[in-house]
């Protein structure tokens, strides 16, 4: 590899890239991911996680997808996370942790063998801080760094390399802040994360029409996150205009997305690749946009709708719906248009048809 030795690595987390603690106690495991085990096993120490092709005896896998079962016939995985339905498809050897839910278990158990970087505390010599600024001694100021003046970033805080924190603002307990993020006119809560690039509360895009062309309406509001919320690589978040912008708590924006002025996404929310969300748009709680879709300004999204990749949306949404396609309507009518013209498109041609 370019001359350079790699470390061997047993599994997927590079220790050149990954955090990585244990062995761990098969019962610790299991118990993060709240499942009963035999107290026998319970002493059973397993050294890291692995897919069920690549685990080894002393490693932990999971089963999530009914169509990797040949892959479970044949795992050496010393433990393997399953649903009750696969129980006795385990082979022998392995031991089931038996969950309804086990790519959440997942997801807990990895976080065990792989947790989230902690902040070190301290201040890049590098960085360029406000005197008028106040950082929690716990935070963490990487190189080349601008804090502005009055902001605030709260303990166990990690501003990464070349981001821009802007005057004013304020991050709440535990933030990751990625490499080249620009933050203005916001204040975020706990345990946010902001990856590489993204850009949150510039100006939104808002102007007027005058006799010598367009006038830039000033846009005075701010962009409040709630905790808990990830937003992806360079996503780009607007300032509101004269209301504020707001993230709920627990939602997760993909990479590219765009979300405008004044804007009010609800808890746990799902927006994912290259959607675009227009001005003073409102989603209710637990809605989930696919990829590429795009929602015009001023309408509301019910809670738990569905939206599907590419879709047009131009009205409001009912709570609960599922709707795909530009304009966009409920899965059943698309589908019904789409066989419709299919059948169209068989029919053979007549001489009339010709003659038109």
């Amino acid at each position: 590899m370019s001359g350079v030795a790699a470390e061997k690595v047993s599994g997927p987390g590079d220790r050149r890239f990954f955090d990585r603690t244990g062995p761990h106690p098969l019962g610790a495991i299991a118990d993060r991911i709240g499942v009963a085990l035999a107290a026998s096993l319970r002493g059973t120490m397993v050294v890291g996680v692995a897919p069920l092709q690549a685990a080894g005896p002393d490693q932990l896998s999971f089963l999530d997808n009914r169509r990797y079962l040949p892959l479970l016939a044949d795992t050496r995985a010393g433990a393997v996370i399953v649903a009750p339905a696969f129980a006795d498809k385990v082979p022998d050897g392995s031991v089931a942790l038996i969950t309804p839910e086990p790519y959440l278990g997942w997801a807990r158990a990895a976080a065990l063998f792989h947790p989230r970087p902690a902040a070190r505390p301290g201040i890049h010599e590098t960085a360029w801080i406000s005197d008028t600024a106040r950082i929690d001694p716990g935070a963490e100021i990487g190189p080349f760094v601008s804090v502005g003046a009055r902001a605030e970033i709260g303990p166990g805080c990690l501003i990464a390399s070349h981001a821009a924190i802007g005057d004013g603002v304020v991050l709440g307990p535990d933030c990751r802040i990625g490499a080249h993020v620009s933050l203005s006119h916001a204040e975020l809560g706990a345990r946010v994360t902001v990856f590489p690039g993204a850009r949150i509360g510039q100006e939104g895009f808002g102007f007027a029409v005058g006799p010598a062309g367009f006038e830039t309406v000033p846009q005075l509001g701010r962009v409040l996150i709630g905790d808990d919320v990830e937003i992806g690589a360079n996503a780009a978040i607007d300032r509101g205009s004269s209301q504020d912008t707001v993230i709920g708590a627990g939602s997760r924006l993909d990479n590219l997305v765009q979300i405008g002025h004044n804007v009010r996404i609800g808890r746990c929310c799902i927006i994912v690749a290259q959607a675009g969300i227009s001005g003073s748009t409102e989603l209710e709680d637990f809605v989930t946009i696919a990829a590429q879709a795009g929602l015009i300004g001023h309408i509301r999204v019910g809670r738990k709708a569905r939206i599907g990749a590419q879709c047009g949306v131009m009205s409001d949404v009912e709570a609960g719906s599922d709707v795909i396609g530009s304009p966009a309507m409920p899965f059943r009518e698309f589908f019904r248009n789409v066989a419709a013209l299919r059948r169209l498109a068989k029919r053979p041609v007549s001489s009339a048809d010709n003659d038109e």
